[in-house]
C-alpha cells in the first residue's frame, strides 16, 4: 500500500510539471488502462506502481482541466462588468483599501462571463469620493459591484514566488478591482451558508481582538494564532520570525492543530472517566479520540481550513479511525494515508512549500520517535527527547529550506526550543480560549506572554543567518539521502556519512559568468525597473523596482530574494537612476539586506555620488560607462525627474547593452549630441517603458539594436508600451517583461537572450 500511494503522489507531481495538459481523450483513456493494469498486476510491484502513477497523473489532469475551464474570457479582460456575489472569506485591509475573495453568483452585464471565484481589490483611491463611508465589506455579505477584471498574472523571475500558481491552487481564476464612481451596493448583510457562517464567525473574533487591544504591537500575531489571519502580522515581525526560524509557529499550522487536539482529548478523557454512566455509554479512550478529532476539525475551520490545517485534519482522521477501530496502522501508513487524502482533494498542494515542509517534519518526528518508544522516563529523558526532536527537525528540513528560500536561521534550534512549547501549549490555547470566552483579561495576559517571547526572539535575531545560492535539485536530493544517516541512533556505523552527502549542497558555488563576459538580467518587477549585472567577480544593480505600498516594495519581494538565490552577497555598485518610485522604491530594502560598496544616483537625498556622463570603470574584462546626465544638469533645476535618468552602457569584446531608464526625447537628443559614437548597441533597454515621449526615430537609428527589451507591467494604467512606439522597433526583436518574464542578456558569443517564461512554463500560465 505504501509504495502504491507514493507512486500515486509521483504521478500527481509529474502532472504539475507539464507545460500544457494532455488531450482530454488521452486522459480519459489513461484511467481505465491504469485500472486494468493495476487489477491484473496488483501482486507484482513494478506494474502496480506504474498503474498507480498513471492514475495519479490522470486524476490530477482531470481536475486541472475542470479548473482551467472556469476562466475569464480574454475579450472581457479590462472591461467593466457588473456582478452580484458574496464576500467569501475574511477581507484584508491594506494601505490603499481592502482585498477579499468574491464568490460570483450572477453576472448582470449582457454577454459577460466571470469565473466562479475571484480576488477583488477595493482601493480607496486618491480622491475622497472614491471610497464611500459605511461601505467597508465584511465576510458573508452579498454585494453588487462594477468590476474591472483581469486574468491571473504575476511576476515571473527565477526562484521567485509564482502568484499565478497560488491563485490557481485556491481556485481564484481572475483578479479584479471595484470601479470608483460606479455601482457598489450591499444587498444582504448575511448570507446563511455553512462556509459563510464560519467566515462571519472568524470576522467577529478578529474584530474582538483588535477592539480589546487596538494599539498592542503583537495583537496581529494573536489573531493569526486564533483564526489564521496571517496578513494581520506586520512585515517587520515576519522578518524577525524568518531570522530566528520560527515562522511556522506564528500562524495556525499542523503543530497547533495537533496540540489543541491533544489538550482537548486529555481534558475530555480526564472528565469522562469521572462519570460511571458516561464510561458505560462509551469507553474513555474512544471519547477522548472523538473529542480530540472534533477539536482539531473546529480549530481548522476557525483557521479558514487552510492547507496546513487540512493536512493535519486528514492525518488525525486516519489516526483516530485506526485507534477507534483498535487497529494499529503504524506511523508510516498513517502519514501516507493522510498524503493520499490531501492529494485526492487538492492535487495542487504539491505546489506549496508548506506541503513539503510539513510532511517532511512529521515524517522526521516519526523516524526519530520510533526508537524512543518504551525508553527511559523522567525529566532527563524528556529533555533528551526534546533535544533529539529539535535536532531532527532542524537538520531534516535544512535541504528543503535552502532549496526553497536559500537561507536558514542558525539560532533556529534555540528559538524553537523556547517558542514551540510556549506558543503551542500556552499562547495559542489562550488565544483560542478567548475566541470562545471573550474575557479581556485572558487576552491581556496572552499578549504579555507573547511580548516576553518577542523580546527573546529579538535578542536572538542579532545572530547571523546562513544564506547561500540556491542549490541545484540534484545536490538537494543527495542531501536528503544524507538526512536519515545523520538521524540514526548514536553509535550506528557510518552515521556521519550523512554529513558527506550534505556538504555538496552547503558548499555548492554560485554560477558566475567567465572572465570577459557578463550576465544582464532584466527582472520582472511589474511597472518599474530593476536590472542585475554580474561579471566574473563583481555585481551591479541598476534600479531597485517599484514601491507597491507602504508595506511592500520590489526590493524586499523580488530583488533581494533574487540576489540571494543568485549567490550575490555584495553589491559593488548600486545605480538608482532617478527618484520616481517605480525605479527607486526598493532602495531601502536593498540597503538593509546587502553591503553596497558604491552608490551612483541623480537623487540629492541619497548618500553616494552623482552619476555623471564620463564616469567609466572596468570589471573582469567588461567595461561600464555613464553617458547621461551631463554634469551641468545638476546646476539647473530640472522639472521632470525622468530627464535626470542615469544612462549606462555595458560593453565587452562581444558587443554592448544600453540601459536607458526613463529618458525622454530631449535626453535622447542630448545623447546624440554628446555621445553619438558610443550609442550603437546590440541590446537596448527601451526608454521609459515604451512611452510616447521617448524612442525617437533618430535615437533608434543611432543605437540600431538587434534586440529591444521593454520593462513593463501587465495591463498597466499608463498603457505602456504604446503601439506606435513598438512599431518603431520593427527592425529589432522585441522582448517584454509582462509577456516574457525576466529577460537574461548574456554578453558572450552571439549575445543570446532568454526569457524566464519560456524556460519555466506550466499549464496554468497564460491560459
Amino acid at each position: 500500500m505504501r509504495g502504491n500511494i507514493l507512486a500515486f503522489a509521483i504521478g500527481i507531481g509529474l502532472l504539475q510539471l507539464q507545460e500544457s495538459l494532455p488531450a482530454q481523450p488521452l486522459v480519459l483513456s489513461l484511467s481505465p488502462v491504469a485500472l486494468l493494469l493495476f487489477w491484473f498486476a496488483r501482486r507484482r510491484q513494478l506494474p502496480a506502481r506504474l498503474a498507480c502513477a498513471m492514475l495519479g497523473f490522470a486524476w490530477a489532469a482531470l481536475l486541472a482541466e475542470q479548473r482551467l475551464l472556469d476562466s475569464l474570457p480574454s475579450e472581457w479582460e479590462g472591461r467593466d462588468v457588473q456582478a452580484v456575489g458574496v464576500v467569501a472569506a475574511l477581507p484584508h485591509a491594506f494601505e490603499r483599501g481592502e482585498r477579499f475573495e468574491f464568490a460570483v453568483e450572477s453576472v448582470e452585464t449582457p454577454g459577460a462571463r466571470l469565473p466562479e471565484r475571484m480576488m477583488l481589490s477595493w482601493y480607496r483611491g486618491s480622491q475622497d469620493d472614491e471610497w464611500r463611508d459605511g461601505l467597508a465589506v465584511r465576510a458573508a455579505e452579498r454585494w453588487r459591484f462594477t468590476l474591472r477584471p483581469k486574468r491571473p498574472h504575476g511576476n515571473a523571475n527565477e526562484h521567485g514566488f509564482d502568484y499565478e500558481a497560488w491563485l490557481f491552487e485556491r481556485g481564484l481564476r481572475a483578479t479584479a478591482y471595484v470601479r470608483p464612481h460606479a455601482v457598489a451596493e450591499r444587498l444582504d448583510d448575511f448570507v446563511v451558508q455553512p462556509a459563510y457562517v464560519v467566515e462571519r464567525w472568524r470576522d467577529r473574533i478578529r474584530a474582538s481582538f483588535f477592539t480589546i487591544l487596538p494599539d498592542a504591537p503583537y495583537v496581529g500575531i494573536l489573531a493569526a494564532l486564533a483564526i489564521g489571519d496571517e496578513q494581520a502580522i506586520p512585515s517587520d515581525q515576519w522578518r524577525l520570525f524568518r531570522m530566528t526560524g520560527v515562522t511556522h509557529l506564528m500562524s495556525i499550522s499542523g503543530l497547533h492543530v495537533t496540540m489543541v487536539a491533544a489538550l482537548f482529548a486529555g481534558l475530555v478523557g480526564w472528565l469522562w472517566r469521572r462519570s460511571e454512566r458516561l464510561v458505560l455509554f462509551l469507553p474513555t479512550p474512544k471519547a477522548a479520540i472523538a473529542a480530540g478529532w472534533l477539536a482539531a476539525f473546529v480549530y481548522s475551520l476557525l483557521a479558514g481550513f487552510a492547507v496546513p490545517a487540512q493536512r493535519t485534519v486528514y492525518m488525525l482522521t486516519v489516526v483516530a479511525l485506526s485507534l477507534w477501530s483498535e487497529r494499529n496502522l503504524g506511523p508510516s501508513r498513517s502519514l501516507l494515508l493522510a498524503l493520499l487524502a490531501v492529494l485526492l482533494l487538492d492535487p495542487w498542494a504539491v505546489l506549496a512549500p508548506g506541503f513539503w515542509l510539513s510532511f517532511a517534519a512529521v515524517g522526521l518526528l516519526f523516524f526519530v520517535g520510533t526508537g524512543r518508544v518504551g525508553g527511559a522516563r523522567g525529566w532527563r529523558a524528556a529533555l533528551a527527547g526534546w533535544g533529539t526532536t529539535q535536532w531532527a527537525v532542524t537538520i531534516g528540513t535544512l535541504p528543503l529550506l535552502l532549496l526553497m528560500f536559500q537561507q536558514f536561521s542558525l539560532v533556529s534550534p534555540a528559538a524553537n526550543a523556547v517558542a514551540v512549547p510556549l506558543v503551542s501549549f500556552v499562547i495559542a490555547p489562550l488565544a483560542l480560549v478567548f475566541s470562545v470566552i471573550p474575557w479581556p483579561l485572558l487576552l491581556h495576559l496572552d499578549h504579555w506572554l507573547l511580548s516576553g517571547l518577542m523580546a527573546f526572539l529579538e535578542w536572538l535575531a542579532v545572530w547571523p543567518v546562513w544564506e547561500q545560492a540556491a542549490p541545484p535539485l540534484a545536490a538537494t536530493l543527495v542531501a536528503l539521502l544524507g538526512v536519515p544517516f545523520l538521524l540514526l541512533p548514536r553509535g550506528f556505523p557510518g552515521r556521519w556519512a550523512g554529513l558527506c552527502l550534505l556538504l555538496p549542497m552547503l558548499l555548492w558555488p554560485a554560477p558566475r559568468p567567465p572572465a570577459g563576459e557578463a550576465w544582464v538580467d532584466v527582472l520582472d518587477v511589474g511597472q518599474g525597473l530593476a536590472v542585475v549585472v554580474r561579471t566574473a567577480e563583481h555585481n551591479l544593480l541598476y534600479d531597485t523596482g517599484p514601491l507597491y505600498s507602504a508595506e511592500s516594495d520590489a526590493g524586499q519581494r523580488i530583488v533581494v530574494p533574487y540576489l540571494r538565490a543568485a549567490g550575490v552577497r555584495q553589491v559593488d555598485t548600486l545605480i538608482v537612476t532617478h527618484s520616481d518610485k517605480d525605479h527607486s522604491g526598493g532602495v531601502v530594502a536593498v540597503q538593509e539586506a546587502l553591503p553596497i560598496t558604491r552608490t551612483l544616483s541623480s537623487l540629492p537625498e541619497l548618500a553616494g555620488e552623482h552619476c555623471v556622463a564620463g564616469q567609466e570603470w572596468e570589471w573582469d574584462g567588461v567595461r561600464f560607462a555613464i553617458l547621461h546626465p551631463l554634469a551641468d544638469a545638476y546646476q539647473h533645476r530640472i522639472v521632470k525627474t525622468n530627464n535626470m535618468s542615469c544612462v549606462l552602457r555595458i560593453e565587452n569584446a562581444f558587443g554592448g547593452v544600453l540601459l536607458t531608464s526613463d529618458i525622454e526625447a530631449r535626453d535622447e537628443r542630448s545623447l546624440l549630441a554628446a555621445s553619438a559614437a558610443r550609442l550603437p548597441s546590440d541590446v537596448l533597454l527601451v526608454p521609459h517603458h515604451g512611452s510616447a515621449t521617448s524612442s525617437t526615430t533618430a535615437f533608434l537609428a543611432a543605437v540600431a539594436p538587434r534586440e529591444a527589451v521593454i520593462p513593463v507591467g501587465y495591463r498597466n494604467r499608463y498603457r505602456h508600451p504604446r503601439p506606435d512606439v513598438v512599431e518603431r522597433y520593427a527592425g529589432s526583436r522585441v522582448w517584454r517583461t509582462d509577456r516574457d518574464g525576466a529577460v537574461r542578456i548574456a554578453l558572450t558569443s552571439g549575445i543570446p537572450l532568454s526569457a524566464y517564461r519560456n524556460e519555466y512554463r506550466r499549464y496554468w500560465h497564460g491560459r
